[in-house]
């Protein structure tokens, strides 16, 4: 029995999409496939094997070792996983470093247009025995929406992503540069492409535009669905929307595109961070707006329709569904903001959120409704995000969030006229009070999995801990003369 067969996913239509693909590789002539998975904090890991080996992928997975699952955002080990009393519960499958399998997922496979016929293909992840691996986010946003499926509906997402697009001056590659475990190295040195504060302007478009055109053709070439780029306010800050899509399909196409834009970019000159405000002078944070909808299973209509008769702008079920991401915004944060850094960009009047409130299409507010009554393209808009978040811890805290509303008919209360004005619970000021939250939170402990949620505070507090023992340029310059 293959492990495809004993993780139950051997089905007629994967045989059918994997002998696709093992077609086009030989057709095309490619020579290596890019082996993917995603770790914890949404980065992409994985192995490169010759295209011949690609069959026997498929059947059998290939393995890799689990200990990359107990890593924080600089590669630090967190877990002690070689300790004779080490690894219990869930961590036991990382235990001794031992392997994990990556079991391709062949609806994913893309040719990448910049590599050298190099094909990609992104992974599911179990252990050697064909049980799902413990704390695979693929794995939890996939068990979340087949839950939202359950209840007969189908979720809709549309992504809206901001960056920052630089020259590349310097990549940083000597030897005193290279860092260690939990010390990433010396950060490349870059240039600003755009001035700023020139809100889509198109003479800064255009500016611009030769890095855009390879994302551009990048993206589509990937058969991503890519709406429209666009030259944001901040400098050198752009934008990119993509069409909606199934939920899933939406988190991988995140997935996707942060690393191919990243190696693009890198491959003509440029460096492109998804980090939400980098340490250059002047530049304006970065979000990642997750639009959102339901779509009923029988019907195939969209739910958060509102009644055009009595002119409401969204339906009860759309109603539901806000309240409960406005009851868990607080835990959700931790996982829609997960690093130390998305936090400098919640301040009032900011286009950024800073409340647990929601407004008929007002960018204030954390979720904005856009649509009329009677509209069918009429969904949710959460502006939370940064755009360094796993996609399906993201996606998966909605669907938890939202089910939540639909279960216990939540209320969200009348639209906020003034968002940043409004008599509503604060979002978390730090990753600090986002991870209390999260933990206190007893709806997304049960939705994510408990032990998953202790595994995932253990990683961030162990990245928090590394934070705050470290000196900042700023107390250097506050304390350091005049005390």
């Amino acid at each position: 029995m293959t492990l495809a067969e004993r993780c139950g996913v051997a089905t007629g239509a994967r045989e059918r999409a994997a002998s696709e693909v093992l077609e086009r590789v030989a057709r095309d002539g490619l020579n290596v496939v890019r082996l993917a998975c995603v770790d914890q904090h949404g980065l992409v890991r994985g192995k490169t094997i010759v295209a011949g080996e690609l069959p026997g992928a498929f059947a059998d997975g290939w393995g890799l070792p689990a200990s990359i699952l107990g890593k924080d955002t600089a590669n630090r080990t967190v877990f002690s996983l070689f300790a004779n009393d080490a690894a219990t519960g869930g961590l036991a499958a990382l235990r001794g470093a031992r392997d994990m399998v990556m079991l391709p997922d062949p609806a994913t496979f893309r040719v990448l247009p910049w590599a050298r016929d190099a094909g990609w293909v992104l992974c599911d992840l179990y252990t050697r025995d064909g049980a799902a691996m413990p704390f695979s986010t693929r794995g939890i946003a996939r068990a979340a929406l087949q839950r939202l499926a359950a209840r007969g509906y189908e979720m809709i997402c549309g992504l809206e992503v901001e960056m920052h697009v630089f020259a590349l001056e310097d990549a940083a590659l000597r030897l005193e540069d290279a860092g260690d475990a939990g010390e990433p190295g010396t950060p490349p040195s870059v240039r600003l492409t755009t001035k700023g504060y020139q809100h889509l302007s198109e003479l800064r478009y255009d500016a611009l535009e030769p890095i855009l055109e390879v994302l551009r053709a990048g993206a589509l070439a990937l058969e991503l669905p890519l709406r429209s780029l666009e030259l944001e306010y901040g400098p050198s800050q752009c934008e990119v929307t993509f069409a909606p899509q199934r939920a899933l399909d939406a988190a991988d196409a995140m997935v996707l595109f942060r690393n191919a834009a990243k190696q693009l970019c890198r491959r003509h000159g440029y460096h492109v961070t998804f980090m939400c405000r980098p340490q250059i002078p002047h530049v304006m944070s970065s979000g990642w707006h997750l639009h959102q909808s339901l779509i009923a299973s029988e019907s195939g209509a969209n739910a958060f329709v509102g009644d055009a008769a009595s002119g409401e702008v969204v339906s009860a079920v759309g109603r539901a569904w806000l309240g409960g991401l406005l009851a868990h915004a607080a835990g959700a944060t931790a996982l829609s903001t997960p690093t130390i850094n998305g936090y400098r960009r919640f301040r009032a009047n900011s286009l950024a959120p800073d409340r647990a409130a929601w407004a008929v299409d007002d960018r204030g507010a954390m979720l904005r409704v856009v649509g009329e009554p009677g509209d069918p393209a009429t969904h949710v808009e959460n502006r939370i995000g940064e755009p360094a978040a796993n996609p399906y811890l993201f996606v998966a805290s909605q669907v938890i969030a939202g089910l939540d509303g639909l279960e216990s008919a939540r209320d969200p209360g009348p639209s906020a006229d003034a968002p940043y004005h409004a008599d509503a619970p604060a979002l978390p000021g730090s990753l600090g009070e986002a991870l209390a939250a999260l933990d206190a939170d007893r709806v997304l402990r049960a939705g994510l999995g408990e032990d998953f949620v202790d595994y995932f505070l253990t990683i961030k507090h162990a990245e928090l801990t590394r934070f705050q023992q470290h000196v900042t340029n700023w107390e250097q310059r506050e304390y350091f003369e005049v005390f």
